[in-house]
């Protein structure tokens, strides 16, 4: 993956658990959280789908007015 902006791997879910997404199985959701720059959330996005999530964060970070590099 060609991305340019930082992607949180969590395997002991500390953040997962702080963010609200681990589900009553101990699994946590798969949902992007968009996140500026000043650290507030732009966007939550609570309907990821696995085959299109590289075209979907891209249009939404463009959407966003995020610009590339």
């Amino acid at each position: 993956m060609e991305a340019d902006y930082p992607i949180l791997a969590d395997p002991s879910k500390n953040t997962a658990t702080a963010y609200g997404v681990v589900g009553r199985m101990g699994v946590a959701s798969r949902w992007t959280f968009y996140i500026g720059p000043d650290g507030k959330i732009l966007h939550i996005d609570k309907a990821v789908k696995t085959s299109t999530a590289g075209q979907d964060v891209a249009a939404k970070l463009a959407e966003l007015g995020v610009a590339k590099r």
